[in-house]
């Protein structure tokens, strides 16, 4: 019996530790736009309709619609002023593409923070929220910060190749890019993988979870989610933290074992595996969104007048990091 009560005990210590979160959740209701916030809106939702484009989607099987992506997203990158770095390789004879610009640190330039967001898309969905509502997110920061003059460096990444056949293994974009990082020895002190961040829901019934977490976490999905697994867990906390303090948009944090359904479901993954902290900022996809990985994955289903506030937060909360001191802390 004993024996039993120190197992129960045990785990309700280890899911307090991964449930427990610094500061609180936005709770006030979010303020109408302004005339600058609408032409924030206006911008992330161009950015979607050009990635979804063609009608045939972007993926390894129609490479078209794939090159027109990449094409934009440079494109747009250039514009801001960057110096736009292709971090090509080749899967099967056929060359793909991760997207790279940075603005270096001023003081300490060989901290890295990578801001990435994947730009393909299933085969048979547009793939608005997933991921043109990244893409969109991290094209508008890259916009924010191309003159900003930061401690750490700040590197904005459009990874290739996150979706099926390629998830999850050596082929994946972010994989790729990570095992590059890491035979480089960079020293990446934190990475954020923006994974299908534009639908948001007030009414109860909205949110769904692997259990048991449904019983600690809200039921509607209106929320913007900061996950990680237990080695990032410190960066989840801090990120959630800094988050918090500056934005005006409910979010909520978890630091689970990666084993739990969705937890590495990104480019996060990839630098987790290099040992690399990394945290998923996600409307927790498929256990919200009813079009996921579906051919109802169109602009018209993102929400980019909520994303206006998620953005803004995660501009002051990159900026925060960017001059905070030692990373190591929780």
């Amino acid at each position: 019996m004993t024996f039993y009560i120190v197992v129960v005990v045990g785990l309700i210590l280890l899911f307090i530790y991964m449930i427990r979160m610094p500061g609180d959740s936005y709770k006030a209701a979010l303020a109408p736009l302004d005339e600058d916030g609408q032409a924030v809106a206006r911008r992330l939702e161009g950015h979607v309709r050009a990635l979804c484009s063609h009608p045939a989607g972007r993926n390894h099987i129609e490479k078209k619609g794939l090159a027109l992506a990449r094409d934009y997203i440079a494109a747009q990158l250039e514009s801001y002023g960057y110096k736009v770095e292709f971090r090509v390789y080749q899967v099967a004879g056929e060359d793909y593409a991760n997207i790279e610009v940075t603005r270096p640190g001023t003081v300490y330039p060989d901290e890295i923070i990578i801001v990435g967001a994947h730009y393909d898309a299933v085969i048979g969905a547009p793939g608005a929220n997933d991921n043109g509502s990244g893409v969109a997110a991290l094209l508008e920061l890259a916009d924010r910060f191309r003159q900003a003059e930061l401690p750490r460096t700040i590197r904005f990444v459009a990874f290739v190749n996150e979706e099926p056949p390629h998830f999850m293994t050596r082929t994946m974009g972010s994989d790729f890019y990570a095992r590059q990082v890491a035979e480089r020895q960079e020293n990446i002190v934190a990475m954020y993988s923006l994974e299908t961040i534009g639908y948001f829901r007030d009414n109860v019934g909205s949110q769904n979870y692997p259990p048991p977490f449904n019983f600690f976490y809200p039921k509607q999905g209106n929320f913007i989610a900061f996950v990680g697994n237990l080695r990032s867990r410190g960066l989840v906390r801090r990120s959630l933290r800094a988050f918090r303090a500056y934005a005006a948009f409910p979010s909520e944090g978890l630091a689970a074992p990666a084993f739990i359904p969705g937890i590495n479901w990104s480019d996060h993954w990839s630098f987790w595996k290099q040992g690399y902290p990394a945290v998923m900022i996600t409307d927790t996809a498929l256990y919200r969104y009813p079009h996921y990985h579906t051919a109802q994955d169109t602009p018209d289903k993102v929400d980019y007048d909520r994303m206006v506030p998620l953005v803004d937060g995660l501009e002051k909360m990159l900026e925060a990091l960017s001059g905070a001191g030692d990373w190591a802390s929780s």
